[in-house]
């Protein structure tokens, strides 16, 4: 044998493996790993000027599909993400345009979509109105400006202790003051709190367009936020406002225990009341998640016994234990352990009941981030039951004494730190996806292939392998675009491994072009585990020829099938 033909042996090799995956793949009725959906068509066409902007784009693959919504964006020629609802049927994806006064220039299209063979898939397409401009800067979907992932949790934190500063002050003045102890200064707590909660209702409604957007905080125009004032959002938070507003006008003469019609006024309070703290809810995870009506109701109950439970707090220690006579303690001090006792079941009763549903597994309580946040909230409330049950010991063993209220004021004041942390560890987890989406998402999109988007100057390349194991058993399976996204077809595809770390040389294969389409396939062999680097080098013409590259890591053992 010549060595002209040894060398050409494993090529020779190697291009009957790859006939054979063709035969299988397009001949037989292949697996449904064998691919995964490609872009066919989209309305606006990848790569077109059309006369006016959208106000739906659909994109169209080569099979069933499932959107992931929150990784699949549309970018203005001013880089403001413009992204309404996301849905799909079949293989149509359909992306709703939330913008009316939407500028010329060039759009950014960009998804993630779960194929039909559980493939997860990325791509990228544009389209201009009226003239083509520069490319925006594409930007990680739901990424949001610095100055409003600050402002965001400090607005939520402002609305949970307005809250918080409304209702127990509120209902200690209302049932238990004492009738020679000034009220000037809980009332003053529960003006505060509802000038506070008007004021991040507003922040809320503010922020809301840059959240969605991806804009800096400052950058709102009048057209967005009345996007946002006429969306679920806006109404919900405008009824909120609504809700204050009528609780301002009935509350002062209650406080002062002024007037007639004291029943229908406190009833009237407490129907404006569960009214309010629907909203919060309403905008939130609560919503969304599985049983909704039932964890919608969870939430009204955990934010009422927090809030109940943390403004008595602040009250007793700000005013109570300051300024009420021994005698007056201790009848108010064991009727207020009660009631915080209540408060604290319901509190975490309905906590836990949330967070069952919006973990969704053991595993995801230190799998995710939100679980994580979770379980510090779980161990500082624990924290917080410790000294409320000292407290409560206090009370009902010395609470007038000199000694016992100062003992029970530092108590108080320990409580008071630790839930005011609980506070901001709420605000920043209702921003947080929920660990049963995590989990979801991931359980969607991991399969024993890889599926990535790689781009140059002279194509977009999609490519899978599946599965990613030791052996030969790699198929290998890539579509090329052009930058705006159209389907483009290669003359030429070759595909090259190499283990780094190894002193090994790296083996280079041919893919086989399936003309006249835009997709090639091929066969990688992994001898040994570790992360290779896989360069793929297509040449689109006679003369136009590009390499890209990424790493694909293949584990110790072949997953069990």
């Amino acid at each position: 044998m010549t060595r002209a033909a040894a060398a050409g042996g494993p090529r020779i090799g190697r291009a009957l493996i790859v006939v054979m995956i063709v035969w299988g793949t397009v001949l037989l009725p292949g697996r449904p790993a064998a691919a995964h959906a490609a872009l066919v068509t989209a309305t606006p066409e990848p790569g077109s000027v059309v006369a006016s902007a959208p106000g739906e784009i659909t994109v169209t693959f080569s099979e069933g599909i499932r959107p992931v919504a929150d990784r699949t964006q549309v970018l203005a020629p001013d880089g403001k993400r413009i992204t309404g609802a996301v849905t799909a049927a079949g293989a149509t994806l359909r992306i709703q345009v939330r913008r009316a006064d939407q500028p010329l220039g060039t759009y950014l299209v960009s998804y993630r979509i779960i194929s039909g063979d559980s493939h997860p898939v990325g791509g990228a397409m544009t389209f201009s109105v009226g003239a083509p401009s520069a490319r925006p800067p594409e930007r990680e979907p739901g990424s949001v400006h610095p100055s409003v992932a600050a402002a965001v949790p400090a607005v939520k934190f402002l609305g949970y202790a307005g809250l918080t500063l409304i209702l127990g002050p509120a209902l200690l003045l209302a049932l238990l003051w004492p009738r020679r102890l000034s009220r000037r200064g809980p009332t003053l707590l529960v003006r505060a709190g509802l000038i506070g909660t008007a004021a991040a209702t507003l922040g809320a409604l503010w922020t809301q367009a840059p959240n969605s957007s991806g804009a800096p905080l400052w950058d709102v125009s009048v057209t967005e936020l009345a996007d946002v004032l006429a969306s679920p959002f806006g109404l919900v938070l405008l009824a909120r406002l609504a809700v204050l507003g009528a609780a301002a006008a009935l509350l002062p003469a209650v406080l002062r225990r002024r007037g007639g019609g004291g029943r229908w006024r406190g009833g009237a309070l407490a129907a404006l009341a569960v009214a309010g703290l629907i909203t919060w809810p309403l905008t939130g995870h609560a919503a969304e998640a599985p049983l909704a009506a039932a964890i919608v109701a969870a939430d009204v109950v955990h934010l009422a016994a927090m809030a109940v439970w943390l403004g008595g707090l602040v009250t007793l220690a700000a005013f109570l234990l300051r300024g009420a006579h021994p005698r007056a303690l201790g009848v108010i001090l064991p009727a207020w352990s009660r009631w915080a006792m209540l408060a604290v079941v319901w509190l975490v009763g309905a906590g836990t009941a949330q967070a069952v549903v919006q973990v969704g597994s053991v595993g995801a309580l230190w799998d995710t981030g939100y679980g994580r946040l979770v379980l510090a909230k779980v161990t500082i409330v624990a924290g917080v039951l410790g000294a409320a049950a000292f407290a409560r010991k206090l009370v009902h063993r010395s609470p007038v004494t000199a000694g016992g209220i100062g003992r029970l004021r530092r108590t108080v004041g320990v409580e008071l730190a630790a839930t005011v942390l609980v506070l901001g560890l709420s605000a920043v987890l209702v921003q947080v996806t929920p660990g049963r989406s995590v989990t979801g998402e991931r359980a969607a999109s991991t399969e024993r292939g890889v599926s990535q988007t790689l781009t140059s100057e002279l194509f977009t390349l999609q490519y899978s392998v599946y599965p990613v194991e030791l052996g030969e058993n790699n198929t290998v399976h890539g579509f090329t675009y052009t930058p705006q996204g159209k389907p483009l077809p290669a003359a030429e595809w070759t595909v090259t491994t190499r283990l780094q770390g190894q002193d090994l040389e790296p083996v280079t294969a041919p893919m086989l072009p399936l003309h006249p389409r835009n997709d090639a396939l091929g066969a990688l062999t992994f001898p040994l585990p570790g992360t290779y680097e896989v360069s793929f080098t297509v040449r689109v013409s006679d003369i136009d020829q590009a390499t890209v590259r990424t790493t694909i890591t293949v584990p110790q053992v072949p997953p069990a099938s």
